[in-house]
């Protein structure tokens, strides 16, 4: 095997959009490194001192027995619209592709468990892969859901800090147990470490009772698992995991799964703190591996240093949505803006496709990450809440006294958009910079 790997890098010095296909035989430039080290988008891009986009793809060369990337490098006049956007959250080491095969050949087995829909004890109210899923015990629904903090232990462990993180773990199940129409009563959590450090499970309850209290829920249990042969720190020693799950209660008759949305409705967005505990890996990708910035970097657009905004814990927005869902009629349908971004609306049961043509410009650190980290904006949108932390679906005549509500409890919120009868299941996008997309099966595309 060749000792080099060899990458071939095309520069369009026309849009090929309008030139003939003998224009996309541009001239070829050829870079040694060492073998098998795949290029970051970024090195390439700093190499050709060029803002143009670019896209890279790997195959082997035959003859040479050798990887070859070749990277496509198109000017700023290109539309770029026809390709296919880098999925760059794969090779961050998150592959949702794959995880939605996983979980689809999961579901096929579980669900054998389940006892009939109307059984008066036990019986499932909805399907797998909504937000939670409810339970019926008689006359009552029991919410019940799962959720972790995902890559966010790995960025507490770089800053050495993990009172912070049990608010993340309370929020990702407390805010998902809301979009069934449920409120949340307790929660379990389970504590996978590396070595069983006192200072780190005392830390890490701080925060899981900070985060608690916010959700008014009690924490009524836990695991803690010692299995170092699995757990792995970023800092050796300290390496952990963090999930919890969380009940809440709902009546039979107040199960919401989004099945009232109806064409017209608005979608009241309420404003997120930032990244949440979702995109870490790619954030972490962007900023540290790509770039090598220092955790205590400072950029002019941030008002803390960049490992302090990365760990800001995840909004809980227990207390005003359930103050809306108290105070407004028909909320047609509630969703957690997490990873799939918008595309968490799409998870209603009402056969509609939303508009969202009024977002407000998303926190610095996004448009830092597209930056640094070279990702498209369909990518940014398909991995982040892009500013938007949670969504509630009302009829247009309760959006105001929604916003009202949500302003009381210091939450900035908007109509951001609206649903839609027409293209079911597609979510159309104009973000704050004008840039059309068009959203579905969990991936967005230039419009």
């Amino acid at each position: 095997m060749s000792s080099s790997t060899r990458f071939l890098v095309s520069m369009p010095k026309t849009s090929m959009r309008s030139a003939p296909a003998t224009a996309k035989q541009a001239s070829m430039r050829k870079i040694a490194v060492k073998r098998c080290a795949t290029p970051s988008i970024g090195v390439i891009r700093s190499y050709l001192r060029t803002g143009a986009m670019a896209r890279l793809s790997a195959g082997l060369d035959d003859a040479t027995d050798t990887k070859l990337f070749e990277v496509e490098m198109m000017s700023s006049t290109t539309d770029h619209r026809n390709f296919a956007p880098k999925d760059l959250y794969a090779a961050a080491g998150v592959d949702t592709d794959k995880a939605e095969e996983g979980l689809q050949r999961l579901i096929a087995n579980v669900r054998s468990t389940w006892p009939a829909r109307d059984a008066a004890i036990g019986g499932v109210q909805l399907p797998i892969g909504y937000f939670a899923n409810v339970i019926r015990i008689g006359d009552l629904g029991i919410a019940i859901c799962t959720d972790g903090i995902g890559s966010k232990a790995v960025l507490a462990q770089m800053m050495h800090r993990y009172d912070t993180v049990g608010i993340d773990c309370v929020a990702m199940n407390v805010n998902d147990v809301l979009c069934v129409g449920a409120r949340p009563l307790s929660m379990v959590d389970y504590i996978a470490v590396e070595q069983a450090r006192p200072e780190l499970l005392e830390a890490l309850s701080i925060g899981l009772t900070k985060g608690a209290k916010q959700a008014g829920v009690s924490i009524s249990g836990g695991e803690i698992s010692q299995i170092k042969d699995i757990i792995k720190g970023h800092r050796p020693g300290w390496g952990f995991d963090l999930v919890g799950m969380a009940v809440g209660d709902v009546g039979l008759d107040n199960i919401n799964d989004g099945r009232r949305v109806a064409a017209g409705d608005i979608i009241v967005g309420i404003e997120s703190n930032g990244i949440h505990s979702n995109g870490l890996s790619l954030a972490r990708r962007a900023f540290f591996e790509q770039n090598k910035f220092s955790l205590d970097h400072k950029f002019a657009e941030l008002a803390l240093p960049l490992g302090e905004e990365l760990l800001r814990p995840t909004h809980i927005y227990v207390k005003e949505v359930l103050e809306v869902l108290a105070r407004i009629p028909e909320v047609a349908a509630l969703a957690h803006i997490t990873s799939d971004g918008f595309l968490n609306l799409t998870r209603v049961a009402a056969p509609v496709g939303y508009v969202i043509d009024a977002l407000p410009p998303p926190p610095p650190i996004f448009s830092l990450i597209e930056k640094f980290g070279a990702v498209e904006a369909c990518e940014m949108y398909q991995v982040f809440n892009m500013g938007i932390g949670f969504c509630l679906v009302v009829k247009p005549r309760f959006a105001d006294e929604t916003i009202r509500i949500l302003s009381a409890f210091g939450r900035q919120a908007h109509k951001i958009g609206y649903a839609v009868d027409k293209h079911p299941k597609v979510v159309r996008l104009t973000d704050s910079h004008g840039r059309d997309l068009v959203g579905e099966h969990k991936r967005f595309r230039f419009a």
